[in-house]
């Protein structure tokens, strides 16, 4: 005969974790209702918005997702812009709308009444820097930047510039490989604009990769609507690869930001390091001061550093590839450049033709297609057709991205008179324009 004698206290237990499992699962269904809710609402309140602006069909759960993957997505942006010439709704995914402007009118509208985000802000983590920023806090750093922005500090460069053209040069059969495949020569230009008097680093070619890395992933991102939530985004593969290439990122950020200040404990003297023959934007950055001599903390250093190198080398290396791409497949137009180019070295001092196939090679191949704008307060566009204060909207920086000819001539002074304003924005307009500009040229 067995007796079976029971624990209390261990019932007691068993029914204690029962309990909080059940309760966490209470919880966790709860979440699930309440984000439910809340996604409902937002497509309600964004259908409500964009019921007086026609667009494309669009699928209740992928919107116009898988448009906007394909290999023809230029294609259908091209032919949505000619069936709906001012604007149209683009949903990514069913709940995530925004506003693609076509109409320079209307961009005129959304661009002087409108902050600029990045990417709807899901790139964020790369760093708070002047692009991100609004607000006093982007107007104290971008009053501390623009000197770093003076043509001054540029043609000091002059001779750097020059020897990273030689070293390029001497690497690469620029014409050959430019014609057999743009993909090798793209990483060259890259490793180009990121040029260092020392040469390149395992580290440094590390963060370039880095960026091209980041870039991808953020776009990515945009792409998977289950992504645009941060939590399920930070517990997946993916979200785990870009918070790992961010901390890569701003280690290298923060090694360049430490031996730089090391550098300039010799040079304490703000005349010492203002008569140096090649200042540059981290030296500003580190020595920049407000009328209280507030300057920059730490993390503001990292986030603007991060921000310069992110938004500059690759930028100006990806437009460069394409300038050559596309003068290696006119070589008329080619021949035409490099005769005004040697006329340069002579008597000349503008280069007003070669202007004109960067121009429309911008055109066609622009380093930053889109632009993303979060509406800082309500626009009324010309038609009377309104927008909130918050919406998210988009504009393509150019609109005849549609003319797949290669024809500088399209941007002489000529046909140039009577284009409107915000027709051409390969760097954007409005309150940001200054910003944009700026960091083009610096780059």
């Amino acid at each position: 005969m067995s007796v079976l004698i029971m624990n209390p206290s261990g019932v007691w237990l068993n029914g204690a974790v029962s309990q909080m499992f059940q309760l966490m699962a209470v919880v966790c269904l709860t979440c699930v209702v309440l984000k439910a809710i809340q996604l409902y609402w937002r497509r309600q309140k964004l259908l409500k918005i964009f019921k007086s602006f026609p667009g494309p069909p669009t699928h209740w759960l992928y919107g116009h997702l898988q448009k906007l993957q394909q290999d023809d997505e230029l294609d259908n942006i091209a032919s949505w812009t000619e069936q709906y010439p001012h604007c149209h709704p683009v949903w990514v995914g069913g709940f995530l709308g925004f506003l693609w402007i076509n109409h320079p009118e209307y961009a005129k509208a959304v661009f002087i009444g409108s902050d600029l985000t990045s990417s709807f802000a899901l790139c964020s983590s790369i760093g708070q820097g002047l692009l991100i920023l609004h607000g006093p806090k982007w107007f104290q750093h971008r009053r501390l930047l623009m000197p770093g922005f003076h043509y001054d500090i540029l043609k000091s460069y002059v001779t750097v510039m020059a020897d990273s053209v030689r070293v390029m040069l001497v690497g690469t059969a620029v014409g050959t490989v430019l014609c057999s495949n743009l993909l090798v020569l793209l990483p060259d230009l890259r490793d180009f604009t990121y040029y260092q008097s020392n040469g390149q680093t395992d580290s440094d070619n590390l963060y370039i990769q880095t960026v091209m890395d980041l870039s991808l992933m953020v776009h990515l991102r945009i792409q998977t609507p289950l992504h645009h939530n941060h939590l399920v985004y930070w517990l997946s593969s993916q979200g785990r690869r870009f918070h790992k290439a961010c901390r890569l990122a701003h280690h290298h950020t923060d090694k360049v930001i430490r031996e730089r200040k090391e550098f300039l404990k010799d040079e304490r003297q703000p005349e010492k390091i203002q008569r140096r023959r090649h200042l540059d934007f981290l030296d500003i950055l580190l020595s920049a001061k407000d009328e209280n001599g507030a300057g920059f903390s730490d993390e503001d250093l990292r986030a603007e550093v991060d921000t310069f190198m992110f938004a500059g080398h690759d930028t100006t290396g990806s437009g460069i590839s394409w300038l050559l791409y596309c003068l290696a497949l006119h070589p008329e137009h080619q021949q035409r450049c490099r005769e005004e180019i040697k006329e340069i070295l002579g008597d000349r001092d503008t280069m007003t033709y070669t202007t004109m196939c960067i121009k429309e090679t911008l055109r066609l191949y622009p380093p930053i297609p889109f632009v993303a704008r979060e509406l800082g307060a309500p626009v009324t566009f010309v038609d009377g057709r309104t927008l909130p204060k918050g919406l998210n909207s988009f504009r393509t920086t150019c609109l005849y991205y549609s003319l797949q000819v290669f024809d500088p001539l399209r941007f002489s002074p000529e046909n140039s008179a009577g284009r409107h304003s915000y027709a051409f924005l390969p760097f954007a307009a409005g309150p940001r324009w200054s910003t944009l500009n700026s960091i083009r040229r610096f780059s």
